[in-house]
């Protein structure tokens, strides 16, 4: 088989392909670039796991990045297990093929207890005196330690939240090399997240996009030219693109409304009980299932949603299975936003009521995507000192709360779950162009394009 990789710059169109991402702009002009008709719904874990089975959410079951575990009557976010992507991967196919084929998975979602070769992802540790420490989760199990003392302990405050920044990609660069000088895998995966924060954050028509861009791009091309110095073939792609965004719609306040709600009071708090909700919305961007208890109330719930500003469209039965989400982990509806608006988790009506953890980088306890956390709260101006008392508590070994994040959705410049033009879509590129089926691909045909790299 051939050597291939495949980076995964997430957030990439051709639109933002030009003077800011001069190795890449080569790159494309050197092979083929074609655009990929996103998944459905256009989120990370989501179009990867489409990407890694050729199968739509239907068979594989990924339909977002979090859902309601209906028996546990809990929301979970950002699980880690393998085993929650319900179809093969496109390494156990080729190994198939090839019984000295291998593959390094390095930070593409479900990374853990899979059977892939070799595997970094972000493990952060949770010790009982309340901290998070940063770590990572390795197969084989001494790369942890091999990684983080060549390269440093993996930067997971750079990776997600307000001090998000390049250096996390540069980390993962970095230790994409390191895995391909030691285990010279025949499949490479990488993951490259810079530019979605950052066009979450500020959107991307602002110009300050240039900066970051730049600084992406020679990520990118530090990896181009060291696969090719080792003959990979290499694919360069994208999940989904993001687009402007100006309208916060709060679902679950709506739901509110109706009584359909349920909450319960922790010291003063609002905590969701989704286990006793008549009904609510898993917000995931520009996507939200929503998950209803009784049957009748299933016609209510869509033509409020219907008669709601920013509602683009709701996805009953018939609407799931024409977009293939028809899965059992799905909502009974499927609410999609209109293209410049998204969808908070928020429920609490009152923001001194609202849990303790919607003040903070808590990516696992929110039972909703919540694209705020990559803020500082501006309307705090101790905000930074208070952060620094946090950390010196935390070096003494006390239990703190980090409250820094800011519960002003209308910060949020752009978002992404629903393509509607082409122009916002992902794109991949190569240079080999006869392992593509057309000149345009459905996010199915990319597990055949990249076996093809391997194989033709």
């Amino acid at each position: 088989m051939h050597k291939t990789v495949v980076l995964n710059v997430a957030g990439l169109t051709a639109q933002l392909l030009g003077k800011y991402t001069p190795n890449l702009l080569s790159f494309a002009q050197s092979g083929i670039q074609v655009p990929i008709r996103a998944a459905f719904p256009a989120v990370t874990c989501t179009a990867q796991a489409t990407y890694l089975t050729g199968c739509t959410p239907r068979e594989h079951g990924i339909i977002g990045n979090g859902w309601y575990f209906r028996d546990e009557c809990q929301v979970r976010f950002w699980r880690q297990s393998n085993h929650l992507v319900q179809r093969p991967k496109i390494w156990d196919a080729a190994r198939k093929l090839d019984s000295d084929f291998t593959a390094a998975n390095l930070f593409w979602w479900y990374n853990m207890y899979s059977t892939a070769n070799v595997a970094v992802t972000p493990r952060p540790m949770y010790p009982a005196d309340g901290r998070k420490i940063s770590d990572i989760y390795t197969v084989p199990s001494d790369l942890r330690s091999n990684l983080q003392r060549e390269l440093g302990t993996f930067p997971l405050f750079k990776f997600w939240g307000p001090a998000t920044s390049i250096v996390s990609s540069h980390w993962i660069g970095d230790a994409a090399i390191h895995v391909d000088r030691r285990f010279d895998p025949t499949l490479t995966l990488v993951y490259v997240p810079h530019l979605d924060y950052v066009l979450q954050r500020v959107g991307p028509d602002d110009p300050a996009v240039g900066k970051d861009l730049l600084e992406l791009d020679a990520v990118v091309g530090d990896l181009i030219a060291w696969y090719r110095g080792r003959g990979a073939r290499i694919v360069v792609l994208s999940e989904y693109g993001i687009v402007p965004v100006s309208r916060p719609v709060h679902l679950n306040r709506l739901l509110r409304g109706q009584g359909w709600i349920s909450v319960r009071e922790e010291l003063g708090r609002e905590l969701l009980d989704p286990g006793a909700c008549e009904a609510f919305a898993v917000a995931d961007h520009q996507i939200a299932h929503l998950y209803i208890r009784r049957p009748e109330l299933i016609s209510k719930v869509r033509s409020l949603l219907e008669g709601t500003p920013g509602v683009a469209r709701v996805l009953d039965a018939d609407g799931k299975r024409e977009l293939g989400i028809d899965h059992p982990r799905s909502g009974e509806l499927v609410a999609t936003a209109d293209p410049d608006a998204w969808f908070t988790y928020y429920y609490w009506t009152d923001d001194a009521r609202a849990p303790d953890f919607a003040r903070t980088v808590d990516i696992h306890r929110k039972p909703g995507y919540d694209p705020v956390e990559l803020f500082l709260d501006p309307a705090d101006p101790f905000v930074k000192a208070r952060i620094g008392i946090s950390l010196l508590k935390k070096r003494l070994g006390f239990r703190f709360l980090m409250r820094a994040i800011p519960l002003d959705a209308s910060l949020v410049k752009g978002s992404h779950g629903v393509i509607t033009s082409p122009d916002d879509g992902p794109i991949l590129l190569t240079a080999y162009p006869s392992t593509l089926s057309d000149t345009s691909l459905s996010a199915t045909d990319v597990y055949g394009v990249i076996l093809r790299h391997l194989t033709l």
